[in-house]
């Protein structure tokens, strides 16, 4: 088995199903986390939000958006917006698991859609919504180098941030908020390895402790 065939039937141990179906009808919206292999390594890759966008603008993401009507479910969702925004066709996607959502700070109910894509992708970034595109091995969202997390009132557990050096842009990105707690969960699950910082979650049972703070949260709205 490689690494990739590896990492994928790890990854599938968290394919939530249909967990979270009792989640009254809330806003959604999804993002891929695209996963390859490079140089014995398992990357993912990012985007720059253009400065054009009305919120969230020049902050590091995951491809992705809100449900669209014609979307048949999470998957659907990211994957269009995947190709709308970095050019990746849907084919060229090798859907692995759906994890557990998480609400953003918007009251937006968020899934993650993690899938394995070719190594030799080269994205077509959408001006009006991409600014940049890159890489990141997911060890180095384990790492305490370039990583610092601070609190903040309403939010459980810590927010997170990352400064990422890009070796091949020499662009220097922050990751941070959602994005890093993503980045942080899928190398968490992936790599089987935990954190050499504090995350703020049990990283040996993440799902019953995001379950927790979501049903919080909705018991709130």
């Amino acid at each position: 088995m490689d690494l990739k065939e590896k990492t994928a039937a790890i990854l599938k141990q968290y394919e939530v199903g249909s967990r979270f179906s009792y989640l009254p009808v809330l806003p959604k919206a999804s993002v891929l986390i695209p996963l390859f292999v490079r140089d014995g390594e398992v990357h993912t890759l990012m985007t720059l939000r253009s400065q054009e966008l009305r919120t969230n603008a020049g902050e590091v993401c995951f491809p992705g958006g809100k449900r669209g009507p014609r979307d048949r479910d999470d998957v659907d969702t990211a994957l269009r917006e995947a190709e709308e925004e970095i050019g990746l066709p849907p084919d060229q996607v090798d859907v692995v698991c759906t994890l557990f959502p998480i609400m953003n700070k918007s009251g937006l109910l968020v899934t993650p859609v993690v899938g394995f894509i070719e190594a030799s992708f080269f994205p077509r970034p959408n001006p009006a919504e991409v600014s940049a595109v890159f890489t990141v091995p997911l060890e180095f969202f384990t790492r305490e180098v370039d990583h610092s997390s601070y609190s903040a009132t309403g939010i459980a557990g810590s927010l997170h941030s990352f400064q990422f050096p890009d070796p091949d842009s020499g662009s220097h990105y922050q990751i941070w908020g959602l994005a890093a707690i993503l980045a942080i969960l899928v190398s968490v699950l992936a790599l089987r390895k935990k954190p050499e910082f504090e995350t703020g979650f049990d990283s040996d049972d993440p799902v019953s402790f995001f379950q927790h703070n979501l049903n919080k949260r909705i018991s709130k709205l």
